[in-house]
């Protein structure tokens, strides 16, 4: 996690405020896989029975450093917006 501020003052996209308020500062996190989604249930299945792993499985990681997503949320609306950080 990079050091951010906690709150921020910033310009809120949402139709009811268009101004610049103070946004509470979170980092993005991926939300828990569904084990309903299409894939998911069709990998299941292909993966049940006999013979092994079915699909190939990714080794070639090329990136070093992801980049960081952060979630602004308006004090005033609490319309939430998305930043990327640029890490160097």
């Amino acid at each position: 996690m990079v050091n951010v501020p906690k709150t921020n003052k910033t310009h809120c996209k949402s139709k009811e405020c268009k101004k610049h308020t103070l946004h509470k500062v979170t980092q993005y996190k991926k939300g828990k896989d569904s084990l309903a989604a299409q894939g998911k249930r069709r990998y299941d299945r292909k993966q049940s029975g006999y013979g092994g792993q079915t699909k190939p499985v990714f080794h070639k990681k090329a990136k070093t450093t992801k980049k960081i997503v952060l979630m602004l949320q308006c004090q005033g609306c609490k319309h939430v917006s998305q930043q990327e950080v640029q890490v160097l």
